[in-house]
């Protein structure tokens, strides 16, 4: 039997650290998070809860102090309580750090001063049309959140579990202000960090609810590849098991482990040629009604949990009883992934309830799916996954989430950015959503390419439908100008892999990949008013386009705010001045997707047209790096061997610097020691020994020369950029050097995008003229807006052209 590992756990608070009454306990986890226990029986818990791993922290400088009541004084709040039950006038935090003129005081019990939460996440978008409740994060706008971990089951030694005693009250009081960071720092050294991903989750999942034959799927995937449309993950919906064919008087075929042979008469050669293309496998399960006599496995489970399998009873479902459990993964799961089955996808939807109080069934198939997925000899045993719906605070150690089935609707898809951005305020960073939709709605290509576009800057990008034949999202389904933007869309999703995979490091190290904006700028107002606008890793900044086009310019817009700097387009090249609210126009190909003034993005191969180097799981051996030149940046590239999993993960990192100078630098790779120091693994054992390099400057300001060691080299000039082209040693540096002999022209509006978007604007063709004259006129910006109000330009036209005309003023 393969070794399962435990959950690293130190639950038991350092003593320094305590105060305790005859009823109350107070825990000083850190200078800005408390837990507050009160217990009638006079016990107290010091099990590891489903939320709470590790108290056990270093202890912090607190003071306690006796003034008519006990005063526990920290750099970050006050806490006041009079020792009794715990009341609105007997206990209260009052956050003092983060802002000098920032008080926020929290009362236990008192809804009128309830702390101003950000919102986490929820467990489902099932049958969600639009936005839905969220549950509360550790993030609070009045400087005070609340985690309430009162009813949470608990692990205990040896991988049990159990449950509270009842009339516990177990309260994690976060009092951070809106130092975000600091707080959910705190909550990931209570809960744990969220595992490193295989790098192969971050391209493109292909899934349907379909009941396809395995010949078909083969030459399904073969047509992605010869369409040049990359896929990293294949996702077999419920047929792949009995569903027609379950016999009478045995329940419905939502439950199965047994393939469908009609379907799939070679279950281990469709396997072995997903993997032979390059995909990883995952199968939907659901699991509640148990193993019922006609499944293949049916004998050896019922020997297992003790009943005759001569008798047919079925073998109930029941993940709270350990026996079960295990003769679950080594009976049902193990011989389907020695067959080549890599991960699960656990569609639970049967409830919160199991039969021991307080244990969520979902909770536990997520922890125990995960710590078999991490067995030794298992399919992931470096780089364990599950595939499951979010279960309550601690789920992003079980990554990855499925959202569930939303409704094709416009609605639904405005609301995603919001849900995917928040649920980073309790350290949920890895949803996958049903990308497109997955039920009802009406066929709308427009809708449908806007969300593939959102879904290249979501976490995990996975097309997927229901069972409808005419739900199709294959990008030759639709016609020219959808079928391109929705193509460009998943290559350009292969090529940001490496970015990705910098970020997934980053992730792990606590930091999400998608991020509301109040967490890089807490102290803006303007933050909190753009929540469809997310940022997206360390460099760029994305704000989707959620709403039909305008049919008079034939743009969709979105109104974004810009933080202070300058901001530059991926796609187009334009810059814009930032610290401000502006709308933004897009055509059908694109949505803004901004990079920060002195960023650096990575990008898979040469250019869009290298395909070939956009495998999610191989190491690219040429890389684009886009440069947004107007300030200095950095930006560190990580890659790794894809065997490390936690503290194990010994990086290499591969340098990008570039100058005000005018000096761009590739480092050497380099092995960098794991978190934990175990190891350090040889930069070239991981990395290519060489590559290819083309750096692109978004830019319209252009050098006389670019040099590499003295030798110059050929530049490309683009629209607002230029490139070079360099292949080298990656265990050399590479240096560019740029000069420039005339200084950095003043900026002038876009004449090239101005004229494509007013000659393509759907309106009267003698009432352009006029307007292109004052537009390129030597008129002030300012006239200028108000000649085209005088010319009584239609307001959707107006936008656009005043984004283009004042992107730099």
């Amino acid at each position: 039997m393969s070794t399962r590992p435990q959950l690293p756990a130190r639950p038991v608070a350092d003593p320094r650290a305590v105060l305790t009454g005859d009823h109350w306990r107070i825990t000083v986890l850190t200078e800005g998070l408390v837990r507050l226990e009160w217990s009638e029986d006079g016990g107290f818990e010091d099990r590891a809860s489903t939320f709470a791993l590790n108290r056990q922290l270093p202890v912090p400088q607190f003071e306690a102090r006796e003034n008519g009541m006990l005063e526990i004084v920290t750099s970050q709040f006050r806490l006041a309580y009079d020792r009794g039950p715990f009341s609105p006038q007997g206990l209260s935090v009052q956050a003092t750090g983060g802002w000098t003129n920032h008080r926020s005081t929290w009362r236990y019990g008192d809804d009128e001063l309830a702390p101003v939460n950000l919102g986490g996440t929820a467990r489902t978008l099932d049958e969600a049309d639009g936005a839905i409740p969220l549950e509360d994060g550790v993030l609070a706008a009045s400087g005070v959140a609340v985690l309430d971990d009162s009813r949470s089951f608990l692990f205990t030694e040896g991988g049990g579990f159990g449950s509270r005693e009842a009339g516990r009250t177990d309260l994690y009081v976060f009092a951070y202000n809106r130092d975000y960071d600091a707080a959910l720092a705190a909550f990931h050294a209570v809960s744990g960090a969220t595992p490193l991903l295989p790098r192969w989750t971050l391209g493109n999942w292909w899934s349907r609810y379909h009941d396809y034959h395995q010949d078909e799927y083969l030459a399904l995937m073969d047509r992605f590849a010869a369409e040049d449309l990359p896929f990293s993950v294949a996702v077999i919906d419920m047929d792949w098991h009995r569903v027609g064919s379950v016999p009478p008087g045995q329940g419905t075929g939502w439950t199965g482990y047994s393939w469908e042979r009609r379907l799939f008469p070679d279950p281990e050669a469709f396997l072995a040629g997903l993997h032979e293309r390059g995909l990883h496998t995952t199968l939907n399960l659901h699991p509640a009604d148990g193993v019922r006599s006609f499944e293949d496995a049916y004998a050896a489970m019922a020997q297992r949990m003790g009943v005759d399998p001569e008798s047919g009873v079925p073998v109930p479902f029941d993940i709270t009883d350990p026996e079960f459990a295990e003769a679950y993964f080594d009976v049902l799961h193990h011989p389907l992934e020695d067959a080549g089955v890599d991960f699960w996808w656990v569609d639970w939807q049967q409830g919160h309830f199991s039969r021991i109080r307080d244990v969520d069934p979902l909770w536990m198939l997520n922890h125990l799916h995960y710590l078999d997925a991490a067995r030794d000899g298992g399919p992931l045993a470096g780089r364990a996954l599950t595939f499951s719906r979010y279960a309550g605070p601690g789920s992003h150690r079980y990554p990855i989430g499925f959202s569930g089935d939303s409704i094709i609707t416009w609605d639904s898809l405005r609301f995603q950015p919001y849900f995917t951005a928040t649920a980073a305020n309790i350290g949920y960073g890895w949803w996958s959503h049903d990308i497109g939709g997955h039920i009802a709605g009406v066929r709308d290509d427009e809708l449908m390419t806007r969300w593939v576009q959102l879904g290249v800057f979501s976490p995990i990008l996975r097309l997927h439908s229901t069972n409808n034949p005419f739900l199709l999202k294959e990008p030759w389904n639709y016609p020219a100008e959808t079928r391109t933007a929705i193509s460009d869309a998943l290559r350009l999703r292969h090529r940001l892999v490496p970015y990705l995979h910098t970020m997934n490091h980053r992730a792990a190290a606590g930091t999400a990949l998608v991020r509301p904006m109040y967490h890089l700028h807490p102290g803006r107002d303007e933050a909190y008013t753009v929540p469809h606008q997310f940022a997206f890793g360390s460099e760029l900044l994305v704000a989707p386009i959620t709403s039909p086009r305008d049919p008079l310019t034939r743009c969709g817009a979105v109104t974004a705010w810009l933080p202070p700097g300058r901001w530059t387009d991926v796609v187009s090249g334009q810059i814009y001045d930032g610290d401000r609210s502006l709308a933004l126009h897009r055509d059908l190909d694109a949505i803004p997707v901004l990079l920060r003034d002195g960023g650096i993005l990575p990008l898979a191969g040469s250019s869009t047209a290298d395909t070939g180097q956009l495998d999610a799981a191989a190491l690219p051996t040429a890389l684009e790096v886009l440069i947004a030149p107007g300030d200095a940046g950095s930006f560190d590239l990580v890659e790794d061997d894809g065997t490390g999993a936690g503290p194990d993960t010994a990086p290499v990192v591969t340098g990008l610097r570039w100058e005000s100078s005018g000096r761009f630098t590739v480092r050497p790779a380099e092995g960098r020691p794991s978190p934990d120091g175990s190891r350090t693994v040889d930069a070239a054992d991981v990395v290519p020994a060489e590559r290819t390099w083309t750096i692109t400057w978004l830019t319209d300001r252009r050098p006389s020369a670019v040099t590499v060691e003295g030798d110059r080299v050929d530049v490309r000039d683009g629209a607002h950029r230029f490139s070079v082209t360099v292949t080298a040693p990656t265990d050399r540096p590479l240096v560019l050097q740029l000069t420039f002999d005339e200084p950095e022209p003043a900026p002038t509006p876009d004449l090239d995008a101005l004229l494509t978007r007013l000659a393509g604007a759907q309106w009267e063709n003698d009432a352009k003229p006029p307007v292109w004259t004052l537009i390129t006129s030597e008129r002030p910006t300012a006239a200028k807006l108000a000649g085209l109000q005088a010319l009584d330009v239609p307001a959707a036209l107006l936008g656009a052209l005043t984004e283009l005309l004042t992107a730099r003023d």
